[in-house]
């Protein structure tokens, strides 16, 4: 019979699958939407490429921030 106050091996494993999934997945969103958002500034005001560089480079920053913020409720810290 299997001890119900310990943890499932088999459920931290996918957890941890989870966890890694949604950093990436969240990153690669972010960057591709400030692309989208950098071509966009660029056909609107710049159109020479900066709009493009300055998007990706929110995106990332965006996505980082969004990583930290998702590393920091799964580990349990909720202090700023």
């Amino acid at each position: 019979m299997e001890d119900p106050t310990k943890p499932d091996k088999n459920d931290s494993t996918w957890r941890a699958v989870a966890l890694v999934t949604a950093l990436g997945t969240n990153l690669a969103v972010c960057s591709v939407g400030g692309y989208y958002l950098g071509s966009y500034l660029d056909r609107k005001w710049f159109e020479n490429g900066l709009g493009i560089g300055l998007g990706v480079l929110v995106g990332l920053v965006v996505g980082i921030l969004g990583i930290i913020a998702l590393i920091k409720s799964v580990m349990g810290g909720n202090d700023g």
